[in-house]
């Protein structure tokens, strides 16, 4: 029985050679890769070597060399068909009937790598015709060497509408391949069909094997969305994607390190630097499958996200999702930046040895554990360190594995008794150690007294309270969108994958809808299937029921997705407004601490960008509700 090819390549990358073989042969960590006794020959000092990276079992003393069906073909007398069946069962996959549907699939998919690759071919040309003059300017501005773009085959796509459509159907590739390949839209709703990058810098998405198989696109200007990703397509699944992974293997193996950054610009400007195990998500949340990819290059990859609250925030939803997948020398490294930089402004300020320094000084998750819940509210009453320890308690019981759980709760216990003042002394200073949590945390969430006596003043509980109301509906109305619009939240996947709502219910529902639209594009009706099925379905009848469901429910039909995307950007926008007022209120306390220069060029800076900000949310209130006025004690939209 012959499988298709990319079955086979679903499962060398689902199933690890070491699973198969940890089975039958006693294997212990060496480096990068596993030893063990070989089962093929009799010895007492083990020669047999695993290596998951490469893929395949090799043995010093007797040669014996192969994948996992080779090793169950070779151990257990399997024919290959079998050891594929036994494969697909480790991995929970069905095995295919290959069909004559099957084989014409397979042979569309070979079809598809055919015109993407000339897509590529065709950007890349534009980046060099008078076409692409301000797409050149921009890298030129990034200061991205020749070699840079070649080496990532960064390319630019025109304003024209149609015209890389036109383009690849002369080169003989048919309308709908072109489609298939999330390369053109479809007319729609009696308009005309469009290409899907348009006048964009173009960054080509590879699979492990280096072939393209998606595109992104940056926008030079002001435009939004800043980013944007193909759609889903039978090659490209952007939750199982890993930019820039084809480009970092060989670096990383040699390294024995991967670093994992926000974007591509991070980690085109870390692989210029010298730093070429570099990869990034695709504008969402890391997720399982590709926290299982990194661990394939290296047993503690390296989390470098943006030094601001989305990038704490993205560190925060990493560790959530990497504590249940732990294993013995699995885990992950958290660095941090400085307030507000970016990988590329580290190496633009300090060089490569900036950040080494930064990788080299990278918290292990253990430690990051705790400090992320530290930082979200203070810890000066018994009752908010109770609360505190109930917290990482919970975050600790999510580890599987029965082992590490014990280890990290004794671990945690030290941390917490450390950072609650009951830790051992510390000889040379008298007292305690210092703990400083990784992210700021606000003097002014739960209750805080703020530290400038003037804003005691101003402070209004009944304002409070309204303002409180208009940010609860204003996170009712933006799930509400999520949930009845899912269409638009691709295009808003950046901005909205970066909030935290106040609300946790709604914040649990936004990340429940994320999770879901990255593996599969689906409408409403099959959206909130899903959503029921996770638990939301109490939540989603109070969101229906609401007077914000009552008030905006024009907006929810098919005509109203235009009107709903109007919607979406002034929500957007006022609640990066807030978010901003609340960092100009941490600019305003640090002045006061400490009237430096540089603080003082901060506030003003910050209070120049609100200015702006505040002005260009006045133009379009929502229901005369949205005020563009955020306190620190009124509460954040995000």
């Amino acid at each position: 029985m012959a499988f298709p090819p990319d079955f086979i390549d679903l499962l060398k990358d689902r199933v690890r050679v070491s699973e198969v073989v940890g089975r039958k042969v006693s294997l212990k960590k060496d480096g990068r890769e596993f030893k063990g006794l070989c089962p093929f020959h009799n010895e007492k000092t083990p020669s047999f070597y695993v290596n998951d990276e490469k893929g395949f079992y090799h043995c010093f003393g007797c040669g014996a060399h192969g994948s996992s069906f080779d090793f169950l073909m070779e151990t257990e007398g399997r024919s290959f068909p079998e050891a594929a069946e036994e494969l697909a069962a480790i991995a929970g996959v069905d095995v295919p009937v290959q069909t004559p549907q099957d084989k014409e699939r397979q042979e569309r998919r070979a079809s598809l790598h055919d015109v993407l690759e000339a897509a590529c071919v065709y950007f890349e040309r534009q980046l060099s015709s008078p076409a692409g003059a301000e797409a050149r300017a921009y890298l030129d501005q990034r200061q991205l060497t020749q070699a840079t773009r070649r080496k990532y085959r960064l390319g630019y796509s025109p304003k024209d509408r149609t015209q890389l459509t036109q383009f690849l159907v002369k080169e003989g590739f048919d309308k709908a391949l072109v489609v298939e390949a999330g390369l053109h839209r479809p007319p729609q709703d009696g308009k005309d069909g469009i290409d899907y990058f348009r006048d964009r810098v173009i960054f080509p998405i590879t699979d492990r094997r280096d072939r393209v198989i998606g595109f992104g696109g940056r926008v030079m200007g002001d435009g939004q969305p800043k980013y944007l990703n193909s759609p889903e397509t039978p090659l490209f699944d952007k939750g199982r994607v890993l930019y820039g992974l084809a480009q970092a293997r060989d670096a990383a193996r040699k390294a024995d390190a991967v670093v994992v950054a926000e974007g591509y610009m991070d980690v085109i400007a870390l692989s210029q630097a010298g730093i070429e195990y570099a990869v990034a998500p695709l504008g969402t949340a890391l997720t399982e499958q590709q926290l299982e990819e990194l661990w394939k290059l290296a047993p503690e990859p390296l989390l470098c996200f943006d030094g601001d609250a989305a990038g704490v925030r993205a560190a925060a939803r990493a560790a959530d999702r990497a504590l249940p997948l732990l294993q013995a020398g699995q885990s992950l490294r958290f660095v941090q930046l400085p307030e507000g930089q970016d990988p590329d402004d580290v190496l633009k300020a300090g060089g490569r040895k900036a950040m080494d320094d930064l990788l080299i000084a990278a918290k292990p998750l253990v430690e990051m554990l705790v400090d992320l819940e530290i930082a979200q509210a203070p810890i000066d009453t018994p009752e908010r360190k109770a609360d505190l320890k109930k917290r990482v308690r919970q975050k600790v019981a999510k580890i599987a594995d029965g082992d590490i759980r014990g280890l990290y709760g004794q671990a945690v216990r030290d941390r917490l008794d450390e950072a609650l003042g009951f830790g051992p002394k510390d000889p040379q200073q008298g007292q305690g150690r210092s703990f400083r949590p990784w992210a700021p945390r606000s003097p002014y969430r739960r209750g805080e007294v703020p530290v400038d006596p003037y804003q005691v003043r101003r402070y209004s509980p009944n304002r409070e309270s309204v303002t409180q109301t208009k940010n609860r509906r204003q996170q009712e109305l933006l799930t509400l969108i999520m949930v009845k619009q899912p269409i638009l939240v691709d295009a808003y996947w950046e901005s909205i994958s970066a909030l935290a709502l106040t609300n946790s219910d709604l914040d649990r529902l936004r990340e429940a809808i994320l999770g879901h639209l990255a593996e599969q594009d689906l409408d409403a009706a099959m959206l909130a299937d899903r959503l029921v099925s996770d638990g939301f379905e109490t939540t989603l009848d109070q969101l229906a029921g609401s007077d914000v469901a009552r008030d905006h429910r024009s907006l929810f039909d098919e005509e109203g997705v235009t009107a709903c995307r109007g919607v979406l950007d002034d929500l957007l926008k006022r609640g990066l407004l807030q978010s901003m007022m609340v960092e100009l209120e941490d600019a305003k306390a640090a002045v006061i601490a400490e009237p430096t220069e540089s603080n003082h060029a901060r506030l003003s800076a910050l209070r120049e960008a609100c200015r702006r900000m505040a002005q260009e949310s006045e133009e379009a209130p929502i229901s005369g509700e949205m005020s563009t006025g955020a306190t620190r004690g009124s509460g954040s939209f995000f």
